[in-house]
């Protein structure tokens, strides 16, 4: 993986989310304004990847067992759900205006009451974020938040966000939480469960470490700040705060520092090493030791040099435990656990050694030796004590064939989160920059028997999606992603076997395909040295690269000719460029920079824009003239022209304080009117007309009636319809949309951080078939198995299988129950759901509305519960009663 994680993705969209600045709301109180339009009912689901990006936190809870978290670095945090071993997204709700939200610093499960769980969340700490951060806080294990926000910035995707954890419950009296922060703002407490915070004065060392301090972007030049909160659990009792607290300071002089008071005073730890930053500070307390894991950078991409320190707290006595000599380090130590059920076993990672692959560390008896999860035979030959089986997750090998000592997959890299479960001696868990691996099998490493290693990922999705293309045959879906370049998906539901590769970007900007030809499709995107621009003959399966004229240092955007005979290539560097798929020459008319796309019925029309000028070639894009103008000139915009309308264009984009909307050009660009009613638009899309329409569906991320969100039109921008709901926002939207040509009301939504997501109408004509079941034929015609798969105190979680018993297909269902104890529905997914007093209907998918005979449709929910929380006597569907697994 490249060193470039997330921060060039980071950086590629900085444009457009600066486009909505964040507002100081209230926490958790102040109601959403409600759209003009009605919400239809949609159902919202993640194409699969399975991972996609850095993940430098994950948090076990240390008093209920498989009650697990994960943070990253753009993309929300997760729950892990062990019935069905895949991760749950817990912050899908931070809106377009607290994107910054998205990122995740630091997140602490409760010990005491494991129904809470807490976040610090925010982005960059420079004016990349516009907004600050906050602490969010959920007493349902993030089913729901409220927010408390900071008078500072938060830094998830700064350097230093694998360090930590920043964020922290005293394990006694959980109402005492402490948060380490950036940029000189010192130690922070509350003593309210999260509600409010205040600026812990006895603590007056912020921190002054900079990653490099000449940077002027603000990025680089930050100051870690504090960096790990640990508490020593044998020095306290329940209800009293713990005495003895440790802090992780960025500064190499002073890194560690320690309070035997809760708090109130504070001492350098005397002895301690210097010249390293402190990663981690790990507690045996049934030991007495504190382990220190050391770098001589902030990582997550770099560190030369590091060591492994043991603290005994009793006695004050320091002790160099590294697993390697300081001289014989190339990379730092980051990730660092302990093994609870075994407290004398310790683990640590060197999580910058990037060549030949990452290094684990284990110690069986408190660190006095060490044992690697691979060592050189002899070189350039290595045995490893693991298997890696990423079968799940084919992609991970990255299509590499890497002479020894490397290998792929590669073991990791950017290992910074590294945890034993405190139940299971057994399980391990582990970040890198792409996915989460873990084993079951982690006491055969003291055996010597082979264990097997797998990516733990699923169901977390963590990619920047920077362009989408849906063509008409062929793959339903071409995406253009940040860091892991991009893939074709033939199926939706199943992770792609490999990325783009021939060439392999390191982030793909842009992708097109021939509208009357989808087999010619184009991409461009970053290489270091290029090419940086590949074709495909065969829909994107396999690709060639293409050459590059001089000058180009990026991917830009690129463009298809209707038939797939001709490109236009607007690459960073350089200026706008056309060709056959060979050698390049220069457009005239058209300035350097500009956005282009093709005309989706005339093969010879090409379309540029830029700084509020809309330009458009009939010549294959030899020659552009300036058409209309007056369109947005601040901001970022978009635009793109509609499949078999010849010269009709929509074109979206601004900025708050200038020009920002959607615009509709039917004469190729001549003209342009704006459409009323649209206050803010940043993306434009189209899909399937809805049936009995002539015109294709619109899609848009927009503001409208006061609302931001993913809005449907099918009457040509007329009226719309907002098709997300306020639990399904995931923060910035602006970057693509499209609607699928095959499937009526399907839309893929991009995320910066989530992934790509999908919704489908469980309206008729939506989805792959979303209408009603007719009534089942009666005696045994449908088999219900309902069941609670986690409960919390007024909350619960359950699953619902419905088989299908008849000897005749569904084309849809309808299925109802009765609650006899008046719960309440909340989120659900794979099906749409109504309720009516104790009365639920839940309706098919449009994905999963064709149930063979013999076959099962499931579903699952969160709900709200009272008192009580019985499962349902009876389900009825159509009319029939269903017996009941």
């Amino acid at each position: 993986m490249r060193s470039t994680r997330h921060v060039l993705a980071g950086l590629a969209l900085t444009a457009g989310l600066l486009a909505a600045p964040l507002t100081g709301a209230a926490p958790a109180t102040a109601a959403p304004p409600e759209a003009a339009a009605a919400a239809s009912s949609y159902t919202w689901r993640n194409v699969r990847i399975d991972g996609g990006g850095f993940v430098p936190g994950i948090v076990f809870n240390r008093t209920e067992k498989n009650l697990v978290y994960a943070r990253t670095d753009i993309g929300g945090a997760y729950r892990w759900n062990q019935a069905t071993a895949s991760w749950t997204p817990l912050l899908d709700s931070v809106d377009w205006d607290h994107w910054g939200h998205t990122g995740v610093v630091g997140l602490a499960s409760d010990g005491v009451d494991p129904d809470r769980v807490y976040a610090a969340v925010g982005t960059y700490t420079n004016d990349w974020d516009p907004g600050n951060g906050a602490v969010l806080r959920s007493a349902d294990r993030g089913a729901t938040w409220q927010r408390t926000d900071l008078p500072f910035k938060l830094g998830g995707n700064m350097p230093g966000r694998g360090m930590g954890e920043r964020l922290a419950v005293d394990p006694h009296r959980n109402s005492v939480l402490y948060l380490g922060t950036p940029s000189g703002n010192g130690l922070w407490r509350s003593t309210d469960s999260g509600v409010t915070w205040s600026k812990v004065t006895s603590f007056t060392n912020p921190g002054n470490h900079q990653q490099d301090p000449t940077d002027t972007s603000g990025y680089n030049s930050d100051e870690q700040g504090i960096v790990w909160v640990t508490f020593d659990e044998s020095t306290g009792t329940a209800g009293s705060a713990t005495s003895t607290v440790y802090v992780g300071v960025g500064d190499k002089q002073n890194a560690v520092y320690r309070s035997t008071d809760a708090g109130a005073t504070w001492t350098r730890l005397p002895g301690q090493p210097t010249g390293y930053l402190a990663h981690k500070g790990v507690l045996d307390a049934e030991n007495g030791y504190l382990y220190l894991a050391y770098s001589d950078t902030a990582g997550p991409y770099d560190g030369g040099r590091g060591q492994v320190w043991r603290y005994a707290t009793a006695t004050g006595t320091w002790t160099d435990i590294s697993p390697v000599a300081e001289a014989d380090t190339y990379y730092g130590f980051g990730g660092l656990t302990v093994d609870r059920q075994h407290p004398g076993t310790v683990m640590v990672s060197g999580y910058s050694s990037w060549y030949p692959d990452t290094q684990i560390f284990r110690s069986t008896d408190s660190g006095g030796s060490w044992t690697r999860a691979w060592d050189y035979t002899s070189y350039p030959n290595r045995a490893n004590r693991y298997t890696m089986d990423v079968s799940s997750v084919p992609w991970l090998t990255w299509g590499a064939d890497p002479a020894p000592p490397e290998q792929t997959p590669k073991l990791g890299w950017m290992t910074e989160a590294l945890e034993i479960d405190p139940f299971d001696s057994n399980r391990m868990m582990y970040g890198t920059g792409a996915t989460i691996y873990g084993t079951t099998e982690l006491a055969k490493w003291d055996t010597g028997t082979n264990f097997t290693i797998r990516p733990m990922v699923k169901g977390l999705e963590e990619t920047a999606v920077l362009d989408l293309a849906s063509p008409p045959s062929g793959a339903p879906l071409i995406s253009a992603l940040g860091d892991i370049g991009g893939f074709r998906h033939t199926d939706l539901t199943t992770v792609p076997s490999m990325m783009f590769t021939g060439p392999d970007f390191t982030s793909t900007t842009s992708v097109d395909f021939a509208e009357t030809k989808p087999d010619s499709v184009v991409r461009a995107g970053h290489l270091d040295g290029g090419p940086r621009v590949a074709f495909s003959t065969d829909n994107g399966a396999n690709w060639s690269a293409g050459q590059e004229p001089s000058g180009v240092t990026g991917g830009g955007t690129v463009a298809v000719s209707a038939d797939g005979g001709r490109f236009v290539w607007s690459p960073d560097g350089t200026g706008v460029h056309t060709g056959t798929g060979g050698a390049w020459t220069a457009s005239t008319g058209i300035p350097a920079g500009a956005t282009v796309e093709s005309d989706r019925v005339d093969p010879k029309t090409f379309y540029g824009f830029k700084d509020g000028t809309f330009y458009a070639s009939t010549d294959g894009g030899a020659t552009f003239t300036a058409r209309a103008g007056g369109l947005p000139a601040k901001g970022d915009a978009r635009f793109k022209a509609v499949p078999g309308r010849k010269g009709d264009i929509w074109l979206s984009g601004g900025a708050p304080d200038a020009a920002y909307g959607l615009w509709h050009s039917t004469d190729g660009g001549a003209t342009f009117t704006r459409v009323s009613g649209v206050e803010q638009a940043d993306t434009v899309g189209f899909g399937k007309a809805a049936p009995g329409a002539a015109y294709p569906t619109l899609f848009t991320s927009a503001k409208i009636g006061g609302v931001r969100g993913i809005f449907r039109s099918t009457d040509a921008g007329t009226s719309w319809v907002r098709v997300n709901d306020d639990a399904h926002q995931w923060g910035w939207t602006g970057g693509a949309i499209t609607g699928d040509p095959r499937v009526y009301g399907r839309v893929y939504v991009s995320t910066n951080g989530r992934g790509i997501v999908y919704g489908d109408t469980s309206e008729t004509g939506g989805g792959d078939g979303g209408t009603d079941p007719g009534t089942p034929p009666a005696g045994g015609a449908c088999k219900v198995a309902y069941k609670v798969t986690n409960q919390w105190q007024g909350g619960f979680q359950a699953d619902v299988t419905l088989t299908n018993t008849s000897t005749t297909a569904w084309t849809g269902w309808a299925l109802g129950w009765e609650y006899p104890a008046g719960q309440r529905i909340g989120q659900m997914w794979n099906a749409a759901p109504s309720q009516s007093g104790t009365a639920v209907t839940s309706r098919n998918a449009g994905w999963n509305g064709s149930v063979a005979a013999g076959a099962s449709a499931s579903f699952g929910f969160t709900g709200t519960w009272t008192g009580t929380n019985p499962v349902p006597a009876a389900f009825t569907l159509g009319g029939t009663t269903c017996s009941v697994a």
